[in-house]
């Protein structure tokens, strides 16, 4: 994994904020995980919101993916919401 690649994906997260508190979703630790495959264009990232009801985990899940997509490094970015009451429904709308 390519740690360049990994680089550019946290600084792509960095411009999206938690609504509720305007904080970068990396400095407020919820971006738990970040793999990429290099090869195939893929990266995984996952995302553990501070609180499992949290009204806005699926906004930011679905702007993850847009910017991680955006880098040129990335075709396809699956995005895993973690220690949500809605994570599985969570994750199969914004990894259509």
């Amino acid at each position: 994994m390519s740690e360049e690649v990994v680089e550019k994906l946290r600084t792509a997260l960095s411009t999206i904020a938690d609504p509720h508190m305007g904080i970068s979703i990396v400095e407020m630790g919820l971006v738990t995980g970040i793999e990429v495959d290099d090869e195939a264009k893929t990266a995984k990232i996952t995302i553990t919101p501070s609180n499992p009801g949290c009204m806005s985990a699926a906004n930011m899940a679905m702007q993850a993916r847009t910017a991680a997509e955006s880098l040129d490094e990335i075709d396809k970015a699956e995005i895993v919401v973690e220690g949500h009451m809605m994570a599985d429904a969570i994750c199969d709308m914004v990894n259509k």
